[in-house]
């Protein structure tokens, strides 16, 4: 045999596999002849399988019942015939294949090929999915409210007829055109804040959402979004539109307001906890990350204290808008409480939460605009990671928190992750809260000093009062922490008396001892400062111990002086008694430079945030160097916080700086150090 013969006679074993072995298309060869007697040739495993699954009694008898089913019973006219989508009733079930008949001998015995592709489940899915999109247009074609389908970039897709009818515009031409165009300028930023937490895979809702009519007018509506899934990527979103001119809906919102923070339209805390759980499960099915983020603005009391709240919920809502633009479909944003927000990132590595992180801190950072004046808001970043550490709810927001603690500890603006460690410097606030108010009863409370030096001649005639808190239970706890909670309960109310009455203790006990004449100077708190009665405390205190009044120093902050009027009558009655007056961490407030020439202050206390860096940092040095010269020619003195270094005492030196504090010269010591190394 040639080497074409061997060819050919491999295609064709090859040939006869693939029929044999081809698992969908059903192939048979049979023979009928004049008297119509029929029998089989051949069948594939294919055929063979079908056949035995219709009838087990007998192949011939089921490939009959096919033949006599099919259009042509004897010959063809053609060679070949092809039938698509042809019905055959098989053993009371119906099924659709595509066949193709081929007369392969004439004769006596006629030889008939037959392919057949078994197309019924297709054509079954066909079927189905024909009558769900059939009843999904109906739904949304007889619904009495307005519907959109929209995509992920805002573009309308597919309208209801419903629309025309109530904003009057032809359904035709509002297809492919933003959706965004139709909403009033007022109305848009919370739209897109509902667009965005839409997409990141939420069903959202809207109140009072103004669009546009056809002749220009406005409809106020309630609008509901649901996210389009496929495959568990949002692609775009239906909104469901009802015009709440004629239909007050109460019940949605309430639902809207149960969900939604109000002010800023974001997300609230009730959300924040079912969204997280859902998040939670879905995120341990596909075995990923979740990074929790807490979100805490810097010294943002100020600013209510100073500017008044309304300005404080318009700075809020800048926050809230510029924190939106990172709202995405692994992301969503929350407003837990006040100046604090969350956001949960879904899928995330801790690197890329890193990115994310810079990028708020980054944002941030840029000024915001209030009444044309330019405002620096900063903020403090708390992460948590599940499922490294945790996987329950609670568990997550609290160790976020516990990290938010920490990076604010820690100097603020900037994000920290939680680490284990942290357990141990963060106990539980009640609890702290507790202890605390039996602090002075067990006299756990001190009061360490820390020397102010002339700059000049080196000499030490005054020092700073500062608070510490000795624990039983939590130890040494730093100021920053049980500060905020003495104010936030009250208890600095009673804690800033007895600071007052160790102080003036003290002065009294120099005094008597004929020790040199000094001068201390003591926070006074916002809360302690407002009260009515301040004065007369300060008065009565320096008459029970018998101290020269210009031996004590209060010293203020700028947000306790918010009320101008009440503000400069304290002030005078403190100067009636000869107290010294003091202003604390000088421009990091916001109240205008002009109570510097109403009020009677003495000293003017530079802020640390000035003096650290300084002599790396031309700005600061110049912001110092200016307000040292401010002071000097309002015949005030001023004392530089905060020194660590000696280059930033040359630079205090140069610019007739009197006096300075910081850890260059001493840290806060405890009274005996005091009266051992400065007193004698």
């Amino acid at each position: 045999m040639n080497k074409s013969t061997d060819t050919k006679q491999a295609i064709s074993n090859y040939l006869v596999d693939v029929i044999q072995d081809n698992l969908f298309l059903l192939t048979c060869i049979l023979k009928k002849n004049r008297k119509n007697e029929f029998s089989i040739i051949y069948l594939n495993n294919a055929a063979t399988n079908f056949l035995a699954k219709i009838n087990t009694v007998s192949q011939a008898l089921s490939l009959e019942n096919i033949w006599n089913q099919l259009p042509i019973h004897t010959n063809l006219e053609q060679k070949q015939q092809v039938l698509y989508n042809f019905p055959l009733k098989l053993e009371d079930e119906l099924y659709v294949f595509d066949i193709s008949i081929v007369l392969i001998e004439e004769g006596y015995n006629n030889v008939y090929g037959i392919t057949m592709n078994n197309k019924t489940e297709e054509e079954t899915e066909k079927r189905v999915l024909t009558e769900v999109k059939e009843k999904y247009l109906s739904l949304v074609n007889n619904n009495l409210d307005s519907i959109f389908s929209i995509d992920e970039n805002g573009i309308i897709q597919y309208l209801n007829m419903v629309t025309s009818k109530v904003f009057g515009y032809d359904p035709v031409k509002l297809v492919k055109k933003p959706i965004e165009k139709l909403i009033e300028e007022n109305s848009l930023r919370n739209f897109q804040l509902m667009m965005k937490q839409t997409l990141s895979g939420y069903a959202t809702e809207m109140q009072n959402c103004l669009i546009q009519h056809d002749k220009g007018h406005y409809i106020t509506t309630y609008l509901k979004a649901i996210p389009i899934q496929n495959k568990e990527i949002v692609t775009g979103f239906h909104l469901i539109i009802r015009d709440t001119m004629t239909d007050t809906d109460e019940q949605n919102q309430l639902f809207y307001l149960a969900y939604h923070d109000h002010l800023t339209g974001l997300w609230n805390r009730r959300a924040l906890k079912e969204h997280l759980r859902d998040n939670l499960i879905q995120a341990n099915s596909l075995q990923s990350e979740i990074a929790i983020m807490r979100i805490d603005l810097d010294r943002f009391k100020l600013i209510n204290e100073s500017l008044g709240y309304s300005y404080g919920d318009e700075l809020l809502k800048k926050i809230a808008d510029r924190l939106g633009l990172y709202i995405d479909k692994m992301s969503n944003l929350y407003r837990q409480s006040g100046d604090e927000f969350v956001f949960i990132l879904k899928g995330k590595s801790r690197e890329e939460t890193s990115l994310f992180s810079e990028s708020i801190l980054m944002e941030l950072s840029k000024p915001i605009y209030l009444d044309h004046q330019e405002y620096f808001v900063t903020a403090s970043v708390g992460i948590s990671m599940f499922p490294h550490d945790g996987n329950k709810i609670d568990e997550l927001l609290l160790k976020a928190d516990q990290a938010l603690y920490v990076a604010k500890d820690r100097g603020r603006a900037h994000y920290r992750y939680f680490q284990e460690q942290m357990n141990l410097s963060f106990p539980n606030e009640a609890l702290m809260e507790s202890h605390l108010r039996r602090a002075i009863e067990k006299e756990e409370l001190s009061i360490h000093f820390q020397p102010q030096v002339n700059l000049v001649t080196g000499e030490i005639n005054s020092f700073e009062a500062l608070l510490r808190w000795n624990n039983r239970k939590f130890g040494y706890v730093s100021p920053m922490q049980f500060i905020p909670l003495a104010e936030q309960s009250g208890m600095i109310m009673q804690i800033g008396d007895w600071v007052l009455e160790e102080v003036c203790k003290q002065l009294k006990y120099w005094q008597e001892k004929g020790y040199r004449e000094v001068r201390i100077a003591v926070n006074i708190s916002p809360q302690q400062f407002k009260q009515e009665n301040f004065a007369v405390k300060i008065r009565d205190k320096i008459r029970k111990y018998n101290i020269s009044p210009c031996s004590l120093e209060v010293e203020i902050t700028e947000s306790a002086m918010t009320d101008m009027q009440d503000t400069l009558t304290m002030l005078k009655e403190l100067k009636d008694i000869g107290i010294v007056i003091s202003i604390d961490d000088f421009g990091t407030g916001y109240s205008s430079l002009s109570y510097l020439k109403k009020y009677p202050i003495d000293i003017i206390k530079i802020d640390q945030s000035f003096i650290k860096d300084m002599e790396l940092d031309e700005k600061n040095a110049a912001i110092a160097t200016t307000i040292i010269q401010l002071a000097h020619s309002l015949g005030m003195e001023v004392i530089a916080e905060g020194v660590e270094k000696d280059k930033q005492v040359e630079i205090l030196k140069a610019a007739n700086c009197q006096k300075a504090q910081g850890y260059y010269f001493s840290r806060p010591v405890p009274i005996d150090d005091i009266n051992k190394s400065y007193m004698n």
